[in-house]
């Protein structure tokens, strides 16, 4: 007899925060604050209502930072069926660097950062582990790293 893969989430997990922020010559710039609420099933997603961006695409970003969310909470390493209603709280966007894939990783280290807050096992497959990569992360004002910072020249073989 095999037991129901658990929901997530299981619990209302409010002010998750990611800033993603890569500069180099293709840079990357994305600031959410996301809430995850528990549903009935599916993942259902919405704007809160007041919030402005300026950005050129600001219609679109929902779209964007939704698809980085759907992508991480369907992997089977986490073994969750996903039951979640999340909402943009708050979205940052520059001119230079703010793009669609920008938004998507960060809707996708967003959901991370919930499955993590849970208890929820993560994914073995993420690569150089422990290397941070720009990101600052945040939930319930509660600081967290994406781990030991490594200097550049501890990575060359």
């Amino acid at each position: 007899m095999t037991s129901a893969s658990p929901r997530f989430p299981p619990y209302p997990i409010r002010g998750v925060r990611v800033l993603r922020q890569r500069q180099n010559c293709a840079p990357h710039f994305a600031e959410i604050v996301v809430d995850f609420e528990p549903a009935a099933e599916g993942v259902a997603f919405e704007v809160a209502e007041g919030l402005t961006v300026v950005y050129e695409s600001a219609g679109d970003l929902p779209r964007f930072f939704a698809a980085g969310i759907r992508e991480q909470l369907s992997l089977p390493e986490h073994g969750v069926v996903a039951a979640t209603g999340v909402v943009l709280r708050q979205a940052h966007a520059k001119t230079m660097g703010s793009h669609e894939l920008a938004f998507k990783i960060a809707g996708y280290l967003a959901a991370r950062r919930a499955l993590e807050h849970t208890a929820v096992p993560r994914c073995r497959g993420s690569p150089r582990r422990g290397v941070s990569h720009g990101v600052f992360s945040r939930v319930d004002n509660t600081h967290a790293a994406e781990g030991p910072v490594v200097p550049r020249s501890a990575l060359i073989w």
